[in-house]
């Protein structure tokens, strides 16, 4: 039985996979859940487990975060539940195909729920949390958001979204006692990859990490106060100098002058 209580966190995507698995280290660690998918009975079924196992208070809120009726009914609870500390961003969906092999309309799906939901949910949130001086959001991104030719390109386009997104919120909020996290899969042992085509079996096991690895050690970067996470890169001085150049570079991209190269040579 956990101890310390929390607050509540709100999870999306949390019937199944890696929403799941943060829905229940959760509660292990303290807070009460709102679990948000589309399936009622998984999500029931999960509700059930977690609330036995670990005593924690767990409310069902099945939710088509495509459908922008259901989607503001998820804004609504966060704009008025005051219960609520944490917002985890994890639903979303992904595809390897390229465009020419793309549905145009499920593209534009994704990006309604890999950038318009968690976009819209942290709206809903934040100010109350800002009011509090208290609150956290999670945002699952990947690491095709910094290595966009891995995937498909609108999932690549997606996720570097919630990374940028992530990155000026991180700035915008310093000192309001607000917390946000990006955290980068690599490729993770989870049904994502059967429902966007390509079955994880058929990937290199050697770059393909599972899902409990993976969200406790976003968990772990959380509880540290990083702000972007990705469990699966050891090399993580190569993130800090690819972070450093950014920054460096930041302050000379606008100027009132052309850059030498592009001076015509008369």
């Amino acid at each position: 039985m956990a101890q310390t209580h929390l607050g509540t966190a709100l999870v999306t995507g949390a019937s199944s996979g890696i929403g799941a698995l943060y829905a229940e280290k959760l509660a292990q660690r303290g807070y009460d859940l709102i679990l948000v998918a589309r399936n009622r009975e998984r999500l029931n079924a999960l509700a059930s487990s977690i609330s036995t196992r670990t005593g924690r208070a767990v409310e069902v809120q099945p939710a088509d975060l495509n459908d922008r009726a259901e989607l503001a009914r998820v804004e609504e609870q966060l704009r008025t539940d005051a219960s609520i500390t944490l917002l985890v961003n994890n639903a979303g969906m992904g595809t390897h195909t390229p465009l020419l092999q793309s549905d145009v309309e499920q593209m534009t799906s994704m990006v309604e729920l890999n950038v318009t939901a968690p976009m819209r949910l942290a709206y809903a949130a934040v100010p109350g949390f800002v009011a509090r001086a208290k609150g956290a959001i999670i945002n699952v991104a990947s690491i095709v958001a910094i290595a966009p030719e891995t995937l498909n390109g609108v999932y690549g386009g997606s996720k570097a979204f919630v990374l940028a997104f992530s990155q000026s919120l991180q700035k915008e909020l310093v000192d309001t006692g607000v917390q946000v996290q990006v955290v980068l899969p690599g490729a993770t042992a989870t049904d994502f990859w059967a429902t966007g085509g390509l079955p994880v079996e058929h990937l290199d096991q050697r770059i393909v990490m599972r899902a409990e690895d993976l969200v406790d050690a976003a968990l772990l970067g959380f509880e540290r106060g990083e702000k972007v996470t990705i469990p699966s890169l050891h090399a993580g001085e190569k993130w800090d100098a690819y972070e450093a150049a950014r920054q460096a570079m930041a302050g000379q991209l606008s100027s009132n002058t052309v850059a030498q190269r592009y001076v015509a040579v008369h």
